[in-house]
């Protein structure tokens, strides 16, 4: 009798506990009816293999100055890694419903899509919840990265007609400071070749705290770091040995290498700094984005959203990253270079990026070839207010702004949410610092 009551009191506790393991701390669905996409789904890149890129998209929340939501421009972010899931700057930074800890949901007034329609892209294949058919279709360099993305954007286009005439800016952060100049200069060089029905609008390209040329930007961790304090100059010294020796494979094409090379400097800088993260020197715990994974890989979640039920979701893929493991060091500068003559350019980073932060994105800048360069670095570095409150600089000339963000880190939007969003929108309208 005792023993069917402990195996009926067992059963009890087994069932309770998956209840509660169950249950969203809410008490309602995990994803709430006004916080879902307004669509969101795949978009198919090989229709042989059945390849095909994650999409959520948002409609903007309000019109402005008039104009029609379906005419307003519409804002493409791309993920960094490789091989992270644009899902992370959604639920984490800018999309219109911020993830927290006890995984709910909760309105984020920082929020990109408050005038603007906002797609998030899973790329490359493989990554998120995208699809790779296999680890071969992965794509292993920049050309075949834009090519699957511009793709990807002509399906999105042709889900709605008031989509073909809305502009489209290309925005991201850290490895997509190399996804977004290669589909820009590929969205240019095929509208080029193009009849008008089929080209897409471009509006513009934003780069956040991005990884854009890799020779000149892993130059620059040593003396940073030795001026902000974090180490002494024996320290610094023998990181510019290894900064040196990444520079060498870059030059000899030895890609592989450099990439191991640049993440022995890191590493290296880590452990002297002892800090919780590179991509924030302020952050005395690494970041708690662990929450991302866990709510995505719920069955509801992924109903609600349409991605695939049997896809497990990883917020960064080590496969995508290795598969791309040999362009990380490549630069893609010479495609900057041939934007800021064609569409307008922001380059933005947080204060407090140990990574791609403001010396290495300066450090390139300097070195670009367009006529605009001389303006540029002559140009006022104006200070930039929200609401009365300090929140950075701004410095532009012509088609090129760059914006520091104070208080912030790699991660800027889920730093400084309503600043962001009010920089995106004043550098999109040509408001305030970025009137021209």
């Amino acid at each position: 009798m005792e023993t069917s009551l402990n195996l009926l009191l067992l059963l009890f506790l087994v069932i309770c506990c998956h209840v509660l393991a169950a249950t969203p701390p809410s008490g309602g669905p995990l994803y709430p009816e006004e916080a879902l996409p307004t669509k969101s789904g795949y978009l198919t890149v090989n229709s042989t293999t059945g390849s095909a890129i994650f999409y959520a998209f948002y409609e903007a929340q309000t019109s402005y100055n008039k104009i029609p939501i379906s005419e307003s421009p519409i804002l493409i972010w791309l993920q960094g890694g490789p091989g992270c899931s644009s899902m992370l700057g959604n639920l984490r930074e800018v999309g219109p419903w911020i993830l927290n800890q006890e995984l709910t949901l909760e309105a984020n007034p920082g929020s990109w899509n408050k005038i603007f329609g906002l797609v998030f892209l899973d790329n490359p294949i493989g990554t998120g919840f995208s699809i790779a058919a296999s680890n071969q279709e992965i794509p292993r360099n920049q050309y075949d990265v834009a090519k699957h993305l511009f793709i990807a954007i002509q399906k999105f286009i042709a889900l709605d007609k008031s989509f073909k005439n809305r502009p489209i800016y290309l925005t991201g952060e850290s490895y997509a400071g190399k996804y977004i100049p290669a589909l820009g200069y590929y969205i240019i060089k095929m509208n080029s070749q193009s009849p008008k029905e089929n080209r897409v609008n471009l509006g513009g390209v934003a780069i956040g705290n991005g990884l854009t040329d890799p020779e000149i930007q892993v130059s620059t961790h040593a003396i940073n770091s030795f001026y902000l304090g974090l180490i002494n100059e024996k320290q610094t010294a023998l990181l510019e040995k290894l900064q040196t020796d990444t520079i060498g494979f870059i030059r000899r094409g030895k890609w592989s290498e450099a990439t191991d090379a640049r993440n022995r400097v890191l590493d290296t800088l880590t452990n002297m700094t002892g800090l919780a993260t590179l991509y924030d020197f302020r952050r005395l715990i690494p970041y708690q984005n662990g929450v991302v994974d866990k709510f995505l890989n719920n069955v509801e979640v992924k109903k609600a959203l349409g991605a695939k039920e049997d896809k497990f979701f990883e917020r960064c893929s080590s496969v995508v990253s290795g598969v791309l493991h040999d362009d990380v060091m490549k630069s893609v500068k010479y495609m900057v270079e041939f934007l800021v003559k064609n569409t307008k350019v922001l380059l933005y980073q947080g204060q407090c990026d140990l990574r791609d932060g403001v010396p290495s994105t300066v450090a390139w800048v300097r070195t670009m070839r367009w006529d605009g360069i001389p303006g540029f670095l002559e140009a006022e570095r104006k200070v930039w207010r929200v609401d009365g409150t300090l929140a950075g600089y701004v410095q532009k000339w012509k088609n090129l702004s760059h914006v520091v963000v104070l208080n912030a880190g790699h991660l800027m939007p889920g730093d400084q949410p309503v600043n962001s969003q009010v920089m995106i929108q004043d550098w999109l309208l040509d408001k305030g610092l970025f009137a021209s």
